[in-house]
């Protein structure tokens, strides 16, 4: 059992204030991946679990027990918190075995011998690298090396696992291979996950919960999809997604229970049902609509919510296509499943799902209608 709950947390290194008033809450089981771009406060958050990094402010619980308060300048040593860090480094012993990697923090707890061989046989076996146990680290791949500091950290069972950005050194196709596996290991021991990233993809491929951080401040905390699908202010959307969400200015008025907006994708009506709890302005203001690349689609023939676009540009890449198109005075990438050619200035005919679209409060650059696909998301 690991839980953990983060309460009013402020960070400071001098006068720069890293994290502000942070409140987070991870159950126990979660997979919570903490995502952002470089200098958002992500790796500090993990640092202050972990017992590496003091903060100036708040309290932390595990299990409903206090780890840190602030105003009683109590913190719980690192050793005592029930958890193992794996970083970016991997910080092997060089001049040890793989097996004695993994069995140094069991011989230090002084468990005997026997235990220490079944062990870590069986935290080998779970990361599929049994067969290396009597290689030392520069004899390893990248990837091995990966695995063997993941096998020395869940080989003593620790009840929260924390990894700091643990696959960035990897090639491409080693980190889809780590994912996998990461995943797998997640489902199969249990074991609470804290995991930092700025690799939307990692993020949204592993992760039971995303915590998404902005200059320090959590901006959104969600279920993966439920981020992508619902993010909650237009710089989360900009962020999340890869290729790009399109941004189509646009003209939105309430009329009753109905919201009209009018873009140059066409005219659309919304229902109360699909609009957020923010405050929506009286009369006609600006909005944004947020539209995915893959939710719009090239059509063969017209029909219902089929509109005109000329082709810019083309980019097939095997097993997807992205096309740049122009309709009106607005610029789009859309995303094909499959190999396609579409040639410059070409015109082709888009089907629209308005909606799967986003509306967003131009001014507050807040999310006022939610993806009606989707259930809504929960906004901080």
């Amino acid at each position: 059992m690991s839980k953990i709950e983060l309460i009013h947390i402020d960070k400071y290194y001098g006068t720069n204030h890293v994290l502000h008033d942070v409140n987070l809450t991870i159950e126990d089981g979660d997979f919570m991946t903490l995502l952002g771009p470089s200098g958002c406060g992500k790796t500090t958050t993990l640092r202050v679990v972990s017992g590496l990094e003091r903060p100036q402010g708040g309290v932390m619980l595990i299990n409903g027990k206090k780890a840190i308060d602030c105003d009683e300048a109590f913190y719980l040593e690192p050793s005592k918190r029930g958890l193992n860090l794996v970083f970016q480094s991997y910080a092997l012993w060089p001049h040890m075995t793989v097996f004695d990697n993994v069995a140094f923090g069991l011989k230090i707890k002084k468990m005997p011998s026997e235990e220490i061989k079944k062990t870590v046989r069986n935290a080998l076996e779970r990361m599929r690298i049994a067969e290396f146990e009597k290689r030392y680290p520069n004899e390893l791949s990248g990837g091995q090396q990966q695995r063997v500091a993941i096998a020395r950290a869940i080989a003593s069972s620790p009840e929260l696992l924390l990894l700091d950005e643990p696959l960035s050194n990897l090639d491409a196709k080693l980190r889809t291979d780590m994912r996998a596996e990461l995943k797998r290991l997640h489902k199969e021991l249990g074991t609470t996950i804290i995991y930092v990233t700025h690799d939307q993809v990692e993020a949204l491929t592993m992760s039971t919960k995303i915590a998404l951080f902005e200059n320090g401040k959590l901006s959104q905390v969600d279920k993966p999809m439920d981020l992508y699908l619902n993010p909650n202010n237009l710089r989360n959307a900009d962020f999340i997604g890869n290729p790009r969400i399109n941004f189509i200015n646009g003209k939105a008025c309430v009329k009753g229970d109905v919201m009209n907006v009018k873009c140059s994708l066409g005219d659309f009506n919304y229902p109360k049902e699909d609009w957020t709890d923010e405050e929506i302005p009286s009369g006609e203001f600006d909005c944004v609509l947020g539209v995915r690349p893959e939710q719009i689609k090239i059509a063969e023939e017209e029909a219902d919510n089929t509109i005109t676009a000329i082709v810019y540009a083309g980019q097939p890449a095997g097993s997807e296509t992205l096309v740049t198109v122009r309709v009106g005075g607005d610029e789009l990438l859309l995303k094909q499943i499959g190999i396609a050619e579409y040639d410059i200035d070409q015109e082709v005919l888009l089907k629209i799902k308005p909606d799967r679209f986003n509306v967003y409060n131009k001014e507050t650059t807040r999310l006022i209608k939610y993806s009606r696909n989707k259930k809504k998301a929960k906004s901080l």
